[in-house]
């Protein structure tokens, strides 16, 4: 079992412009170095530290619902999807595993902000993040009003401004008898090698029936220097139908590797009988939507939990530091619902590599 550390916050006050503006946009994996090999090894669970239920501002915070990690400066940033949105950072992951400290070192609160500079007005739902270079872009949920849209926006790092509002797909619009369900909009938001960004529904459209007795839900990608509207792509199946409604079965986080036509897929649900679950998944990277495509079906999935992950609401995860033998730990975050019946976790796993495991065992 895991050891379990109480993280210690450090009151910053302030924090210097050349933290916030340093800012480097992440590398992605070789799946050689981020899967397990063979998949049937599993995964290692390597440490879970408790986050902390109050700032640095001594303000409540939690809801954590993604997390990105900055690798030159050994930084997360995570993402709450409290109504009043903002992002936490946290320094010192790589040292913590190393044993070199005992905890993380807590940073500021960003407040998200509109272009002007005015605080979002509540109700904002953050779900999803990707950082490139000083820009943080983050997808949210909405709740099929128009004043409380689901969205894709891309933020300034250095002041939480606003620059880019991008609307989501047509079908994914509320209209009678379709779009996104209620609180089941997109919650993952993935970086591509090619700088692309592709987004997925949490739970089917309204509109979406099983297909081959499996519920789906649907991708779209976004080139950010071409602009325009997110492109749709081959829908991904996530279970049994009918469990995004009898479960609450739903696609949380989605993680890109730099020489795989595959992506992991993050698949968490809950229910009076089982509690919480969370599967973690690889399967092949969807193309542009093809017409009548049946759903991309998983080529593995893993049961977190029998790795020893705490069961909770896991909604976030992220590529994280090299471990001492040439592994990419897989970072995780789940969201406490700022209930004091849950906790603020922060796990960090690495890929079980048997011997005989190399390169030409991951060909998708």
């Amino acid at each position: 079992m895991a050891a379990v550390f109480v993280m210690k916050m450090i009151v910053q006050s302030t924090c210097a412009a050349k933290d916030i503006m340093d800012m480097v946009q992440p590398s992605l994996p070789t799946a050689s170095s981020a899967l397990p090999c063979p998949f049937s090894a599993g995964w290692e669970l390597i440490k879970t530290v408790e986050l902390p239920k109050h700032g640095s501002d001594a303000r409540l915070i939690g809801g954590f619902s993604a997390v990105a990690y900055q690798r030159q400066h050994d930084r997360l940033w995570l993402l709450s999807d409290s109504p009043q949105g903002y992002l936490v950072s946290f320094t010192g992951l790589r040292a913590l595993l190393k044993t070199e400290q005992r905890s993380l070192r807590g940073g500021h609160r960003l407040m998200l902000r509109d272009p002007s500079g005015a605080l979002l007005p509540e109700g904002f739902d953050g779900e999803g993040l990707v950082l490139m270079n000083d820009q943080a872009w983050i997808v949210s949920e909405g709740r099929r009003r128009p004043e409380r849209r689901a969205r894709l926006q891309r933020f300034s790092l250095r002041n939480g401004h606003l620059q880019q509002d991008v609307a989501l797909p047509p079908a994914w619009q509320e209209r009678e008898g379709q779009g996104l369900a209620s609180n089941k909009g997109p919650e993952s938001l993935m970086r591509t090698a090619s700088g692309d960004l592709v987004l997925a529904a949490e739970a089917p459209l309204i509109q979406d029936r099983a297909h081959a007795g499996r519920d789906w839900v649907r991708l779209a990608r976004l080139r950010p220097v071409a602009g325009g509207r997110p492109e749709p792509l081959d829908g991904m199946a996530i279970g049994p139908a009918g469990a995004a409604v009898t479960h609450k079965l739903g696609l949380t986080e989605l993680l890109a590797m730099e020489d795989a036509s595959a992506v992991l897929a993050l698949l968490r649900s809950v229910s009076p009988d089982r509690g919480w679950t969370a599967q973690l998944a690889v399967v092949q990277m969807p193309a542009s939507g093809r017409a009548a495509a049946p759903p991309i079906q998983p080529l593995h999935r893993w049961n977190l939990l029998s790795s020893g992950l705490p069961a909770a609401n896991w909604e976030g995860m992220a590529w994280g530091p090299m471990t001492g033998d040439g592994r990419v730990s897989l970072v995780m975050v789940n969201d406490d619902g700022f209930s004091s019946l849950q906790r603020n976790w922060l796990s960090v796993l690495a890929p079980v590599h048997r011997p005989g495991c190399g390169p030409d065992q991951f060909a998708f």
